[in-house]
């Protein structure tokens, strides 16, 4: 049996307000629905929103040694710090269809904007002339919080919104959007420690991606101003996954690959640093690691999708993931460039091939937004905790390696759970 449809960038794009009633309509825009200007403009934004989407994670991992000797922080917080905004991913995304259904997905996604450019600006914020003997650590938690159920929001509603309005262009635009969403983990690790070495503040590197925030957060104002709410509503359909083995088997594969793709983003660079790398080469090796995860993300979805099924794919893209950053952490330090290297292309092409399951594994629309939401939700929120035990490992041990263990388990795990999500099976039958 071969899979249902082709995997490729645009049947990646779930919609996740598929159950609306009445269905949601495009974005309206000035000129009418056909008017290219203002197309290409709701594009430009669109793809701006996720240049945004992943600097909160790479660009406090970027200068944390520097955030920890200046303000002082404990353990627990750096913990809590590099954990709490991908729990939060899983924790808001269910309220995104809720929020889109009341208020329009332009809007919401407006609001999510905002937040997050206020999160941005709030998390270098020193309280301690508010309260004293505080420093930063009370604005970096909630700015960081924001942050989280920003991003969280937009995870779920931009996809939607990409294929709704560019339903002859989603190649583009799908490849545009996704594309983007690496990009903007790369930049963050990549840009924030030059920053730092510019300015001798670990505050300004970080208030600096607030401003692309805040371009983004204008750009976009007058197109969801122009929308007018329309109050809709919730309808069930499609298979109930959560009571599917396969969608818990896709599931685990998802929470698995969260585990390493996450920790990616929030300790690479300090285990480079901790190696000995200087911090602006550390910063350099996360964004050409994470420069490969785009490669893997572009080639692994169709390379999947042309098998009869994708077990031998999710096998070898968890293990190479898993080995990448196990050596990444005791590898040889003379070759670290080619294990950082091996952990990109692994990690983006694992990242995609999870999220091709969502097509290869279900029938319809419907089905698939539903498998999407359970993905998000147990996989962010379970996800996260891996860069909770690398954070609590380090704290107990002194040291990264027994986290780079930990990612040799993981990566085995996520094989079987691989193996089996693929299998060439649906989703009720």
């Amino acid at each position: 049996m071969t899979a249902p449809k082709p995997a490729d960038g645009p049947d990646l794009l779930v919609d996740a307000e598929i159950d609306e009633v009445p269905a949601a309509s495009p974005t309206a825009l000035p000129g009418g629905p056909g008017s290219r200007r203002a197309l290409v403009y709701l594009g430009l934004c669109l793809v701006l929103i996720g240049l945004n989407l992943r600097t909160v994670f790479s660009s406090f991992a970027a200068v944390l040694p520097e955030i920890r000797s200046d303000a002082g922080l404990p353990g627990w917080a750096v913990v809590v710090l590099t954990t709490v905004p991908v729990t939060l991913l899983g924790v808001f995304a269910p309220l995104a269809p809720v929020l889109a259904r009341r208020f329009g997905a332009e809007r919401v996604l407006l609001g999510a904007m905002a937040v997050l450019t206020a999160g941005l600006l709030l998390r270098p914020l020193d309280t301690g002339g508010l309260i004293p003997g505080t420093g930063h650590l009370p604005a970096l938690l909630a700015g960081t919080a924001a942050c989280g159920a920003a991003i969280a929001l937009c995870n779920v509603l931009l996809p939607g919104l990409v294929k709704r309005d560019f339903p002859h262009r989603l190649g583009l635009m799908g490849g545009l959007y996704t594309t983007a969403i690496c990009a903007s983990a790369a930049l963050g690790a990549g840009f924030t420690y030059p920053v730092f070495a510019a300015t001798g503040e670990w505050t300004s590197a970080l208030w600096s991606w607030a401003v692309p925030a805040a371009v983004v957060l204008l750009l976009f104002l007058p197109v969801a101003l122009r929308q007018r709410p329309v109050r809709h509503q919730a309808v069930s359909d499609g298979v109930n996954v959560w009571r599917s083995a396969v969608a818990w088997q896709v599931t685990a594969f998802m929470v698995l690959q969260a585990m390493m793709s996450f920790s990616v983003f929030a300790w690479l660079a300090p285990i480079l640093r901790e190696r000995g790398v200087d911090g602006g080469t550390a910063g350099l090796m996360v964004s050409v690691s994470i420069g490969l995860q785009m490669l893997g993300s572009l080639f692994a979805p169709a390379l999947a999708a042309r098998f009869r099924d994708q077990r031998a794919i999710n096998t070898v893209v968890a293990l190479m993931t898993g080995g990448g950053f196990a050596l990444s952490i005791f590898g040889p330090l003379d070759v670290i460039w080619v294990w950082t290297g091996l952990l990109g292309l692994g990690q983006g092409s694992l990242t995609a091939v999870a999220l091709t399951m969502i097509m290869l594994r279900t029938r319809d629309g419907h089905t698939a937004a539903h498998l999407s939401g359970m993905m998000q939700g147990v996989g962010y929120g379970l996800g996260s905790t891996g860069t909770l035990m690398v954070g609590q490992l380090h704290q107990a041990t002194g040291s990264f390696t027994a986290a780079g263990v930990l990612f040799l388990v993981i990566g085995v795990l996520a094989a079987v759970f691989g193996y089996r999500a693929g299998r060439s099976r649906f989703i009720g039958g």
